[in-house]
Protein backbone atom coordinates (compact mmCIF):
# COMPACT_ATOMS: atom_id res chain seq x y z
CA UNK A 1 0.00 0.00 0.00
CA UNK A 2 1.29 3.36 -1.17
CA UNK A 3 -0.08 6.85 -0.33
CA UNK A 4 -0.03 10.46 -1.96
CA UNK A 5 -1.40 13.66 -1.24
CA UNK A 6 -1.28 17.20 -2.79
CA UNK A 7 0.57 19.94 -1.05
CA UNK A 8 -1.89 21.00 1.00
CA UNK A 9 -3.33 17.39 1.80
CA UNK A 10 -7.04 18.43 0.82
CA UNK A 11 -6.50 15.83 -1.64
CA UNK A 12 -4.59 12.14 -0.10
CA UNK A 13 -4.79 8.72 -1.80
CA UNK A 14 -3.64 5.20 -1.60
CA UNK A 15 -2.83 3.02 -3.73
CA UNK A 16 -3.09 -0.93 -3.76
CA UNK A 17 -0.76 -3.44 -5.59
CA UNK A 18 1.68 -2.69 -8.13
CA UNK A 19 2.15 0.24 -9.99
CA UNK A 20 3.54 0.92 -13.77
CA UNK A 21 6.68 2.20 -14.16
CA UNK A 22 6.68 6.25 -14.45
CA UNK A 23 5.87 7.44 -18.15
CA UNK A 24 7.81 11.11 -18.51
CA UNK A 25 5.80 12.60 -21.03
CA UNK A 26 6.35 15.78 -22.68
CA UNK A 27 3.31 16.84 -24.39
CA UNK A 28 2.37 20.74 -24.84
CA UNK A 29 -0.40 20.08 -22.31
CA UNK A 30 1.49 18.05 -19.88
CA UNK A 31 4.22 20.94 -19.99
CA UNK A 32 1.13 23.43 -19.41
CA UNK A 33 -0.19 21.60 -16.29
CA UNK A 34 2.90 21.33 -14.29
CA UNK A 35 5.26 23.87 -15.53
CA UNK A 36 7.85 21.15 -17.10
CA UNK A 37 7.45 17.86 -18.31
CA UNK A 38 5.27 15.46 -16.18
CA UNK A 39 5.74 11.61 -15.00
CA UNK A 40 3.36 9.49 -13.73
CA UNK A 41 2.55 5.53 -12.77
CA UNK A 42 -0.48 4.07 -13.22
CA UNK A 43 -2.48 2.24 -11.51
CA UNK A 44 -6.40 0.22 -12.67
CA UNK A 45 -8.71 2.89 -11.13
CA UNK A 46 -10.54 0.26 -8.76
CA UNK A 47 -7.14 0.22 -6.74
CA UNK A 48 -6.77 3.96 -6.08
CA UNK A 49 -9.14 4.81 -3.07
CA UNK A 50 -9.21 8.75 -2.21
CA UNK A 51 -9.00 9.11 1.52
CA UNK A 52 -9.42 12.72 1.17
CA UNK A 53 -11.11 14.42 -1.84
CA UNK A 54 -11.88 17.84 -0.54
CA UNK A 55 -9.97 19.98 -2.59
CA UNK A 56 -10.08 17.47 -6.10
CA UNK A 57 -11.66 19.29 -9.34
CA UNK A 58 -11.53 17.34 -12.44
CA UNK A 59 -10.75 19.47 -16.07
CA UNK A 60 -11.75 17.85 -19.38
CA UNK A 61 -8.64 18.53 -20.97
CA UNK A 62 -9.93 16.91 -24.41
CA UNK A 63 -12.66 15.48 -25.53
CA UNK A 64 -11.17 12.01 -24.33
CA UNK A 65 -9.58 12.65 -21.22
CA UNK A 66 -9.50 14.85 -18.11
CA UNK A 67 -7.09 15.90 -15.26
CA UNK A 68 -7.80 16.08 -11.80
CA UNK A 69 -6.30 18.37 -9.61
CA UNK A 70 -6.15 19.95 -5.68
CA UNK A 71 -8.53 23.37 -6.39
CA UNK A 72 -6.80 24.69 -2.81
CA UNK A 73 -3.15 24.29 -3.49
CA UNK A 74 -2.80 23.99 -7.62
CA UNK A 75 -1.35 20.69 -7.51
CA UNK A 76 -1.74 18.07 -10.53
CA UNK A 77 -2.53 14.98 -9.27
CA UNK A 78 -4.15 12.42 -11.96
CA UNK A 79 -4.95 12.36 -15.38
CA UNK A 80 -7.69 9.41 -16.93
CA UNK A 81 -8.89 8.55 -20.33
CA UNK A 82 -12.17 7.91 -20.87
CA UNK A 83 -12.18 4.67 -22.51
CA UNK A 84 -9.91 3.01 -20.06
CA UNK A 85 -10.13 2.00 -16.43
CA UNK A 86 -6.93 3.09 -15.26
CA UNK A 87 -5.47 6.37 -13.68
CA UNK A 88 -2.23 7.84 -14.12
CA UNK A 89 -0.97 8.91 -10.94
CA UNK A 90 1.92 12.11 -11.19
CA UNK A 91 4.75 9.97 -9.48
CA UNK A 92 5.79 12.83 -7.53
CA UNK A 93 2.70 12.88 -5.49
CA UNK A 94 3.44 9.38 -3.92
CA UNK A 95 4.68 9.38 -0.23
CA UNK A 96 8.45 8.31 0.38
CA UNK A 97 9.97 5.93 -1.77
CA UNK A 98 8.37 4.75 -4.49
CA UNK A 99 10.38 1.79 -5.61
CA UNK A 100 9.43 2.40 -9.08
CA UNK A 101 11.86 4.02 -11.84
CA UNK A 102 10.99 5.79 -15.36
CA UNK A 103 10.52 3.73 -18.41
CA UNK A 104 10.26 5.67 -21.27
CA UNK A 105 9.69 9.44 -22.67
CA UNK A 106 6.75 10.18 -24.78
CA UNK A 107 5.28 13.12 -26.73
CA UNK A 108 9.60 14.25 -26.84
CA UNK A 109 8.30 16.19 -30.60
CA UNK A 110 6.94 18.91 -28.32
CA UNK A 111 9.40 18.82 -25.30
CA UNK A 112 10.16 22.22 -24.56
CA UNK A 113 13.40 23.73 -25.94
CA UNK A 114 14.87 24.97 -22.64
CA UNK A 115 16.23 20.83 -21.55
CA UNK A 116 17.77 17.76 -23.33
CA UNK A 117 16.70 14.56 -22.17
CA UNK A 118 19.95 12.83 -22.17
CA UNK A 119 19.14 9.79 -19.83
CA UNK A 120 19.22 6.77 -22.60
CA UNK A 121 15.55 6.16 -21.94
CA UNK A 122 13.39 5.21 -25.12
CA UNK A 123 12.20 8.26 -26.28
CA UNK A 124 8.43 8.31 -28.30
CA UNK A 125 7.63 10.74 -30.62
CA UNK A 126 3.95 11.13 -30.20
CA UNK A 127 2.80 7.67 -27.46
Amino acid sequence: MKTGSCLCGAVTFEVSGEMRPSVACHCTQCRKTSGHYWSATQVPSDRLTLTRSDGLQWYQSSPTARRGFCSVCGSSLFWEMESEAATSIGTGTIDGDTGLHTEKHIFVADKGDYYEIADRLPQKEQT
